[in-house]
Parts: structure tokens; C-alpha cells; sequence
């Protein structure tokens, strides 16, 4: 062979064996963009505040008088303040609840704040929740009952038109929206302007909910819808606070619409699913939805809210948590100092990654260069490109480990997976070095967009190995380590 085709023979052979691998092909259903963005929200705050928090009921049967909305301290910052103490990252406000009273001044009903003494019906709640929602940086979203007991002419066709009036006037007066929420209560007895009768819609049709879906794509594309049947997220069929172990984030939700699902398969979801549509839990830090002062000694312990946290965004879905104001209009003072104490314990945990520092390896890499290098699973800066380690096609039960270097302490795990591509990992297990051999310490189904592993005690180690097992060669952005805070509850 002559010499210089030998060279260059060489340096092609070279040059492919350094190239970078392509990634991997997207597995199954995948996250839209909106999606993406409420993954990485994990928490917030539902603020639930009407007519009913006067009246002490939970659900209003819609002849309520405006004239008994009336906070006497109403104060959005300490509200929003309570939820970013607790580390949450937004808040849903129920614009309207069933009972049909607006707390915005609408302009297709009488049944609002501007015929309520409060402020001289010159206020809007809306206006002044999203407003200090801005000021704390924190995200705002409405709630908005498409069962409405005060008006006459809910079950016609001229309430959907109604409704996507006053659906457009949150829209489009109050700045960015991140979530806009339908409940899944439809129809049953009510007031229904003097009426006093029971109304059924077919819920399937009634609401004509895709059109309905348009307003919300035209005017906030980012923010994701929730419901039953989605379509951005779906409920996870309890309000306890607890999503299934697994919690797929993908669905088969086919003839799925608010108020008509399976809920046992929303919890679990279904591996596999059509549709990428995840769990968000909804639950309150109270018995009750709205404030009750027979319910002031019930409030939900900083270990119970932890738990729920772990239960929930620990399973890949977001936590939705209920923060209701009482009559003043404020979060009541007890409430309040859980809050602080949840926010702290969660902040002090994720604060400290103790796989910094750590030499991660694998018992396969995707291709030969650093694009999906082992280490890409180590903390990095927030502001990098997405990272991920993965493996070639047929490596679907790799494994990872880390070399800790020097003996670290943790009881908490948190793996990611890259969902961008799809959810890979069927199962996985943890392990850890221990007198000169590996002992399991924990072991799950279902990764997605965050599993977080509560270890029962702490542990200590130098060195962590984690067990895949996927369907699709796995695609992992994060293995962390991390203490537990101590809690004191107030």
C-alpha cells in the first residue's frame, strides 16, 4: 500500500474514532417545551380565597352576596412571602371558584369584587396577587371553575361563551401566566341565578374543552393546562399529597376529560403512554381548601409536608400546595412559621451536593469523547448546556459509579434523567461500598424528571454504584448525594 494512502487511511480511522457520537433517538412520547418548564418549577403554592372563606364552606352554593367578601388586612406580599419561604416557585390563585364569585372586576358579571364593600368595590385581587407575585419573583396562575352555581344560564351554550370571556380577560390583563387550571366538579345543584336546581352537563362535550384549549395556546403558549385529561398535566387522582410509586409521566389518557378519568391509572400513569402528560398533586397544608378557624389546629407538621414533598416531587411530579388565606386576607401566623421551617430544611438539604468533587465511571460510554461522559451526572454550573452521560444502543442495564475520594455521609439520592429524549429507565438500584463489597441500599421503578431516594437512615461511604435497567439506552443529567436537614417544627 503506498505510504501516503496508508496516512490518510490512518488519520480518517483517527478522525472516526474521535468523532462525536450522535445522540441518542427519542424514546416514546417526549415533553413539549411548556412542559420542560414546569418539570424544573417542581412546587408551588394553590392560594384558595372566596366568598367561601367568610361564609366557612368549601364549596359555595352560588347566591352568596358580594357584600360579604370583605378581608379586613389583605396583604398579597406576606401570601406570596409564606409560599416563597417555603420554597416554592409560583402561585395559583382561584380566580373563580364553583360558587361563580369573581375576584377580579369582570366585565361580563355583576358577581365580582366591584359590588363588594372591600375597598369600596374598587379592588381586584387578581390585579394584586400577580403583582406581588412579580415583586417576589415568583410566577402567577389562575384557577378558573368551569362549574359556575351563580349563573343563570350555566348548561347552555352561551355559559361557554362566558366562560371564555372571562377565561380571555385573565389572559390577557395580567402578565405572564405559567398555569392555568380546570377543574375536574362539573355541574350539580346550585343556585343558577334564582333557579335552585340541579344542573348536569355532559362533560365530555358541554364544555367543547379543545376550543376552549385555543384561547389558552393563542394568548399564554407557555403555560401548561391542568386537568384530568391535561392536556400539559394531569391530576393525580387523590388529594392527599401522594403520587404512585412508579408515577410514569407518560398516559394513555384516550377519552379523558376534567371530571372524567380513572384516577388509579392518573396516579401511576402508564408506561409507555401516548401522551407525555405528568402528574401534578394538589393538596392543602389545612383539612379544608379554605380557611376554617376550627381547622387552625390541624395545619400539616414540617415532617408531614416533607413527606408529601418526597411523595411527590420526589416521583417526578410537582407539588401543588394549598396556602389559604383566612378573613384578614393573610396567611395565618402558625402556617406561616411551617412554611418558613419546610422552606429552610429543603433549601439546606439541596444546597450542599456531596457528589461534588466525585470521579464518575461507567461500564459503557456513548462513543469515544466527552459528550456523554460519565461526569456529565456531576453538579455543574446552572447555566451550562444541557449535560447528560448515556451509552451506545445495546447497552440498556449499564452501570455508574462514583468515587467519593473520602467518606461522605448522605441519606438522600437524586437521579434525572434526560427527558428531553424521552423516559428510558425502567428500573434502577443503589449500592454502596462497604467492607470491601457492594451492599444495595435502595432500589425503584421510574426515573424521569427527578427520584428523589429518601434513604431510611443515613449512610456512609466512599464510593456509590447505580444499576440501570432501561428500555432505551438510558440518558442520566444527574446523580447527587445530600443530607437531610434536621427539621424543627415550630
Amino acid at each position: 500500500m503506498p505510504r501516503k494512502l496508508a496516512c490518510l487511511l490512518t488519520l480518517l480511522a483517527l478522525a472516526a474514532s474521535t468523532r462525536a457520537a450522535p445522540p441518542p433517538a427519542p424514546y416514546g412520547a417526549l415533553p413539549t417545551e411548556r412542559q420542560l418548564l414546569a418539570h424544573a418549577r417542581a412546587a408551588f403554592a394553590f392560594v384558595h380565597f372566596t366568598t367561601n372563606t367568610f361564609t366557612d364552606r368549601e364549596w359555595g352554593y352560588g347566591d352568596e352576596s358580594p357584600a360579604v367578601f370583605n378581608p379586613t388586612a389583605f396583604d398579597p406580599d406576606q401570601i406570596v412571602g409564606a409560599a416563597k419561604d417555603a420554597d416554592l416557585r409560583g402561585v395559583i390563585l382561584t380566580a373563580k371558584h364553583h360558587d361563580g364569585f369573581c375576584l377580579w372586576p369582570s366585565k361580563f358579571t355583576e358577581h365580582s369584587v366591584k359590588h363588594s364593600p372591600w375597598k369600596n368595590g374598587r379592588g381586584d385581587v387578581v390585579r394584586e396577587m400577580a403583582d406581588a407575585c412579580r415583586r417576589a419573583g415568583l410566577e402567577f396562575g389562575v384557577y378558573l371553575s368551569p362549574w359556575d352555581r351563580n349563573r343563570a344560564d350555566y348548561g347552555q351554550p352561551s355559559y361557554i361563551e362566558y366562560y371564555r370571556h372571562q377565561l380571555r380577560e385573565l389572559l390577557t390583563n395580567y402578565g405572564p401566566i405559567f398555569e392555568v387550571w380546570f377543574d375536574g366538579a362539573n355541574g350539580g345543584d346550585g343556585y343558577y341565578g334564582g333557579a335552585r336546581e340541579k344542573r348536569k352537563i355532559d362533560n365530555t362535550t358541554y364544555y367543547d374543552w379543545p376550543n376552549t384549549w385555543k384561547i389558552v395556546r393563542e394568548l399564554q403558549p407557555l403555560a401548561v393546562m391542568f386537568s384530568d385529561a391535561g392536556p400539559d398535566v394531569r391530576w393525580v387522582g387523590n388529594e392527599r399529597g401522594i403520587a404512585g410509586d412508579p408515577c410514569w409521566a407518560t398516559i394513555d389518557a384516550a377519552g379523558y376529560f376534567p371530571g372524567k378519568a380513572d384516577s388509579k391509572i392518573l396516579n401511576s400513569g402508564t408506561r409507555g403512554g401516548a401522551m407525555w402528560l405528568p402528574a401534578e398533586v394538589d393538596v392543602s397544608i389545612r383539612p379544608g381548601w379554605f380557611y376554617h378557624e376550627k381547622e387552625d389546629a390541624r395545619v400539616k407538621t414540617v415532617s408531614h409536608l416533607l413527606q408529601i414533598y418526597f411523595e411527590s416531587v420526589g416521583r417526578g411530579a410537582t407539588l401543588n400546595l394549598n396556602l389559604p388565606p383566612d378573613r384578614r386576607g393573610q396567611i395565618p401566623a402558625g402556617n406561616v412559621a411551617t412554611l418558613r421551617e419546610f422552606g429552610r430544611v429543603l433549601r439546606e438539604t439541596f444546597a450542599r451536593n456531596l457528589a461534588a468533587g466525585a470521579t464518575a465511571t461507567a461500564t459503557n460510554t456513548r462513543g469515544r469523547d466527552a459528550t456523554f461522559a460519565p461526569a456529565n451526572v456531576l453538579p455543574k454550573s446552572p447555566s451550562s448546556p444541557p449535560l447528560y452521560w448515556s451509552t451506545d444502543d445495546t447497552a440498556l442495564t449499564p452501570t455508574l459509579t462514583l468515587d467519593l475520594a473520602r467518606p461522605t455521609t448522605f441519606d438522600v439520592v437524586r437521579l434525572r434523567e434526560h427527558i428531553a429524549v424521552g423516559q428510558r429507565v425502567d428500573t434502577f438500584t443503589i449500592e454502596i461500598w462497604e467492607r470491601e463489597s457492594w451492599r444495595q441500599i435502595a432500589a425503584g421503578t421510574a426515573i424521569g424528571g427527578q427520584r428523589l431516594v429518601r434513604l431510611f437512615s443515613p449512610v456512609t461511604t466512599t464510593k456509590v454504584r447505580v444499576r440501570f435497567s432501561a428500555v432505551a439506552c438510558p440518558a442520566i443529567s444527574e446523580v447527587s448525594l445530600f443530607a437531610l436537614a434536621a427539621v424543627r417544627d415550630p
